[in-house]
């Protein structure tokens, strides 16, 4: 019996190192992580989701655009992120501390998503996207997700959120394709995405 000691404590060591790296580091490193607030605006950062964006997080999550796209800004020594204008400094733990659920994906078939409200704020350019992704960048990859949208006669005056479509993707004269509320949630959730913010664990890299 007394030879099977080792071997037993051994595997009790190995669990217990697990345990320390992977459950009581990460409680210790943030547990006592809190919101900061920007020294110039006195608001609190990070600001979290407006109302809409949280019903357009499901929808994301739903249509499995994490399969695809990232929500994370490498160090600048780690990568191009930062070259590639996906954030001007790297993601950390604060960024997600309001978030529910964190989809920070492993591919990237498609672009970092961290930043893209920053980056592109018109929601008619997120839904000509989401309808015909090729002509808003020829050669994408990107399946089209028309099932977010509705064809429809046109009852008096055209929509305002309208697609303007035009060759085989433009509907029938007298017809229009409008987004469903799925559609406005997930543009909603997409346009809120931005942790351009500062943070004082992450100063911007300098050039």
């Amino acid at each position: 019996m007394k030879r099977f000691t080792p071997y037993f404590l051994g595997v009790l060591g190995f669990f217990l190192l697990g345990w320390l790296g992977m459950v009581y580091y990460p409680y210790m490193a943030f547990a006592e992580l809190r919101p900061d607030r920007d020294a110039t605006t006195n608001e609190v950062i990070p600001p979290g989701l407006p109302g809409t964006a949280v019903q357009g997080f499901r929808v994301y999550a739903a249509n499995g655009c994490v399969d695809c796209h990232s929500q994370y800004v490498r160090d600048k020594n780690e990568g191009s992120d930062i070259d590639r204008k996906w954030g001007a400094r790297r993601t950390v733990a604060r960024d997600y501390m309001n978030d529910g659920d964190v989809f920070l994906g492993s591919s990237r078939l498609g672009p970092d998503l961290t930043n893209v409200g920053a980056r592109q704020k018109d929601a008619a350019w997120y839904y000509k996207l989401l309808y015909s992704p090729a002509t808003v960048n020829p050669g994408s990859g990107m399946p089209a997700y028309r099932w977010l949208f509705t064809t429809r006669k046109i009852a008096g005056q055209p929509s305002a959120d309208a697609l303007q479509l035009a060759g085989e993707d433009a509907p029938p004269p007298g017809w229009e394709v409008v987004p469903n509320n799925d559609a406005r949630e997930l543009v909603g959730y997409l346009r809120a995405l931005n942790r351009t913010y500062p943070l004082p664990e992450v100063p911007e890299p300098k050039e």
